[in-house]
């Protein structure tokens, strides 16, 4: 399994999946084919833990008056499959490794994954 959850809307999101041949990649648009269960508990699988897959950036979250500091991994997970901004993106995963966000962190190690400098 190789797949990539994104947001076609996103410019972040565009210039990453740009850096690297996605060829043989499953790409998914998760405003138009969200997140199922089964994705998410894969994803969590691999993360072992729901905030790490939640955006703190979401639009949603001043619209629905949440208090990030107060959510539980259960409230992160019930958001995550309730509206696709809440999954921090881009998503890319592997039968054996998960590459979350757009961290500089995250990227550098993508950035080897790939094998581009």
């Amino acid at each position: 399994m190789k797949k990539v959850f994104y947001l076609n809307t996103c410019d972040t999101c565009r210039k990453i999946l740009a850096q690297f041949d996605l060829t043989d990649w499953e790409l998914r648009e998760i405003k138009k084919e969200p997140i199922t269960k089964d994705e998410l508990a894969e994803m969590h699988k691999k993360t072992k833990s729901y905030e790490a897959l939640f955006s703190k950036k979401s639009t949603q979250i001043k619209l629905r008056g949440l208090d990030v500091k107060a959510l539980t991994e259960k409230d992160c997970k019930e958001l995550l499959l309730d509206h696709y901004t809440f999954l921090k993106r881009p998503v890319f995963i592997t039968d054996n490794e998960i590459f979350v966000g757009n961290d500089k962190k995250n990227l550098e190690t993508l950035r080897m994954f790939f094998g581009v400098s």
